[in-house]
């Protein structure tokens, strides 16, 4: 029996590692992003989205759960960015 709680916190304990890096390459992008370029792409604007996934990022640091209300939310929020917003910005700042 005790095999099956010890596969599942390591299960846990990779979803939330993935989480937290989802989180944290959301953040470092959208900080490394030009404000001009979420108007252009018609998005909100470069301070919101710094706050969101910081806000997002720092309560994954204080509930380290996968399965908690406040990271299940701000995973929602990354994975909304990585999927469109960064898309959408990226395509305008390319070289």
């Amino acid at each position: 029996m005790p095999f099956v709680f010890e596969f599942q916190n390591t299960i846990l304990l990779v979803l939330t590692l993935a989480l937290f890096a989802i989180e944290a390459w959301a953040f470092i992008d959208a900080v490394s992003r030009r404000p001009e370029a979420f108007e252009a792409a018609k998005r909100q604007n470069k301070k919101m989205w710094v706050w969101i996934l910081g806000i997002a990022l720092v309560a994954h640091m204080i509930f380290w759960q996968p399965i908690h209300i406040l990271n299940m939310a701000g995973a929602i929020a990354s994975l909304v960015y990585l999927l469109d917003v960064r898309p959408a910005v990226r395509s305008l700042t390319r070289r």
